[in-house]
């Protein structure tokens, strides 16, 4: 069992320092493939000559945790088959432009337990446009499973802060039933947005990472229950998205059907869970909007 020392990382149990902004620059195509990555079929977000053509609120989310400060010897670095999305939270504050550079700044905010050999960092993150101004606030929290193989990583001590919460859905009859076919090549379509994880595509990889045949990319799950809420809740306008939030309970296959429910907890905000077949795939969900 490898030992680290996530206490180092964080000694005084308070979020750790800001990294050095990443610059990251992305265009039109980039934004094509994301929403295409995700299973859209609305217009406004896969044709660039539409009228109302824009960046789909949850296109910056594979950045979350880029540039965070963080030592190898306190933090383990997982192969990709061993780390794997846990949790994740976005929050639009000014739309994207359409293309440019952008900078993202991220820190570490905690570290925890989560059962034998596994970690679990959290991290916070900011993108800010060409003029400085912040438009997306993202939290991730990825498992840290093995350095070598599955379990390998001596438990974590609690430090730092954490934002996963308990969110339980309602006893009683949906108020929004969706449903949201994964097809066979979305895994395929989602990599090229650039999550290259081979557990996604190669089987032995993923038998590897435990599990019997490549899952679906947690981040394209995201951003199907961010499409589908977003079209049923605000007729697909991305001016009205607001925040979501979700946990990747267990994982969605290429070919399956999620189930998205949801219950209304107030004005523009839902709760929701994703299911297949009997299998609760996202949990402890919410999704806000204007």
């Amino acid at each position: 069992m490898a030992r680290y020392n996530a206490q180092a990382a964080l000694p005084d149990g308070n979020p750790g320092p800001w990294g050095d902004p990443v610059s990251i620059s992305y265009d039109q195509r980039d934004v094509l493939l994301y929403a295409v990555g995700i299973g859209i079929s609305d217009l406004r977000f896969i044709y660039e000559a539409n009228p109302d053509f824009a960046v789909f609120p949850t296109f910056s989310i594979r950045w979350g945790g880029a540039g965070a400060p963080v030592d190898s010897t306190h933090i383990p670095n997982s192969p990709g088959p061993l780390n794997i999305d846990a949790e994740r939270y976005l929050e639009v504050l000014k739309p994207l432009p359409i293309r440019g550079t952008v900078s993202v700044r991220s820190r570490l905010i905690g570290v925890h337990p989560r059962g034998k050999g596994n970690g679990f960092c959290e991290y916070e993150s900011i993108v800010a446009n060409a003029d400085g101004e912040d438009c997306v606030r993202m939290v991730n929290g990825s498992f840290r499973r093995g350095v070598e193989q599955l379990g390998d990583i001596e438990p974590f001590e609690g430090v730092g802060q954490t934002f996963s919460q308990k969110i339980a859905v309602p006893g009683t009859t949906p108020d929004l039933d969706l449903s949201v076919h994964i097809g066979d090549n979305q895994a395929h379509i989602y990599r090229l947005s650039g999550d290259y994880n081979s557990l996604h595509i190669d089987p032995e990889a993923a038998r590897f990472g435990g599990f019997e045949t490549p899952i679906l990319h947690g981040l394209c799950t995201f951003g199907h229950c961010a499409q589908a809420l977003l079209g049923a809740l605000c007729d697909s306008d991305q001016s009205r998205f607001r925040k979501i939030k979700v946990r990747f309970s267990s994982p969605v296959f290429p070919g399956d059907e999620v189930n998205i429910r949801g219950w209304n907890d107030g004005e523009g905000r839902v709760i929701f869970e994703g299911v297949v077949d009997d299998r609760v795939v996202v949990s402890n969900a919410y999704f806000e909007h204007s």
